[in-house]
């Protein structure tokens, strides 16, 4: 289980019960929004304001505790995830998964290497891969 507390005093943020309860739904909801956030912490703590889950939201990506993932319809989602992974999107649905694949890094840091681009650093490189889900029956590891 991580320790919500801990994350927030690493990064030097104050710990609250606000903050604490959107990390805690930004880990146990899917790439959740803002909205789905809000929603979830409700259940909870009725009188929180959406302004402050957008407000507690942006200090969470400036202090790099969670991540920004913008949809093709221009849907704004979180993920907790920090480590290096690409996303699963639906086409059918909302849903998306995390996918971690070593050799699929590996073959498109080898192949930016080649191509040597002129006047531009690659920071990160991170796929959406669209398609459906058949039966969560994918013959791959995702998480």
């Amino acid at each position: 289980m991580i320790d919500l507390k801990d994350k927030l005093s690493q990064k030097g943020l104050k710990v609250t019960p606000q903050r604490i309860s959107i990390l805690e739904a930004i880990y146990s909801l899917n790439h959740p929004t803002a909205d789905d956030i809000t929603r979830h912490i409700r259940q909870q703590h009725s009188n929180i304001a959406t302004g402050t889950v957008y407000k507690v939201l942006e200090k969470f990506i400036e202090k790099g505790l969670i991540k920004k993932i913008t949809t093709d319809k221009d849907v704004i989602r979180y993920d907790g995830l920090l480590t290096h992974h690409h996303h699963l999107h639906s086409t059918e649905s909302v849903l998306i998964k995390d996918y971690i694949d070593e050799e699929l890094d590996k073959l498109l840091t080898d192949y930016f290497n080649k191509k040597r681009l002129n006047d531009f650093k690659i920071e990160e490189i991170s796929l959406q891969i669209k398609g459906k889900f058949l039966n969560n029956q994918m013959g791959v590891e995702y998480e």
